[in-house]
């Protein structure tokens, strides 16, 4: 194993790596209407630049893992691009979206700056290989299930099928059947596999299937792991962020209120600007 490498861009105007600067992936669960990514789109930019942190909007177009069958999935993946698309020529801010059948890639990545691999797919060899193939910027999110040396297997299949620039994102591991706990060594074990590492602050607070037929979870406990994990020398932070949690239409539990992302911002970072 090596250490992370130098610096390379992973969308525009936005580098990860040695030496680069904490970089924000931040937005809804899943698209919930055109005019509702614009409007959180529109916030959260003005917030990074205030900041003067690089973001990246993300938010699903479908979310084909729900736990009921009756959960809201998204607009699927015409619609649903077609609003990132919007998204991204109102704001000019970089675009992650998750896939999760190969047949995805290929239009995915003519909207999409990064192509995500979700947590429970994290080892689909077919599907990991069709995102390298597009020649965009993978994120591969660890499994709940799977050790963070591991990552490693999941990261040459990346590369093997033409993918330079690779990053690894913790999201929480499995602990007992409706709980997952962050273990930061996997950000030190991951950073050894020569990758940028995330930590993914909202999803790592989820308490699957804990709430009858959906997901629950603690986000008061978002602020001080996000800030921890900072603190340990993460590239990336993702957070999932919603104007109005409690009516969100999928992670509703973990999200953080859009009205807390300044104070948890403030946390991070000394450089806030005026409006």
């Amino acid at each position: 194993m090596h250490a992370e490498s130098r610096a390379f861009k992973i969308a525009p105007g936005i580098s990860a790596g040695e030496g680069a600067p904490l970089f924000l992936i931040a937005g809804p669960c899943v698209i919930e209407s055109e005019a509702h990514a614009l409007m959180m789109a529109d916030h959260l930019a003005d917030i990074a630049q205030r900041y003067e942190i690089p973001l990246i909007f993300k938010a699903s177009f479908d979310k084909a893992n729900r736990t009921s069958l009756n959960s809201y999935r998204g607009p699927g993946l015409k619609r649903g691009l077609a609003i990132l698309e919007s998204v991204k020529h109102r704001t000019g801010l970089p675009i992650l979206s998750d896939i999760h059948e190969p047949g995805q890639a290929a239009p995915a990545a003519e909207v999409l700056d990064i192509i995500q691999i979700p947590a429970f797919l994290s080892r689909q060899t077919d599907l990991i290989v069709a995102a390298a193939a597009t020649g965009r910027t993978i994120n591969l999110k660890k499994g709940q299930f799977v050790a963070p040396p591991d990552m490693q297997y999941a990261l040459e299949k990346a590369r093997s099928a033409g993918a330079s620039n690779v990053l690894l994102t913790e999201r929480g591991t499995a602990f007992g059947y409706h709980d997952l706990v962050v273990d930061f060594r996997s950000f030190a074990w991951m950073r050894e596999l020569g990758a940028p590492v995330i930590f993914d602050a909202t999803h790592s607070v989820q308490r699957p299937s804990a709430a009858t037929g959906k997901s629950g979870g603690s986000p008061l406990f978002v602020q001080p792991l996000a800030r921890a994990a900072v603190a340990f020398g993460i590239d990336g932070l993702f957070l999932e962020v919603h104007d109005s949690p409690e009516k969100a239409l999928s992670d509703a539990s973990c999200m953080i209120d859009l009205n807390e992302l300044e104070e948890l911002l403030t946390g991070l970072t000394t450089r806030k600007r005026n409006p």
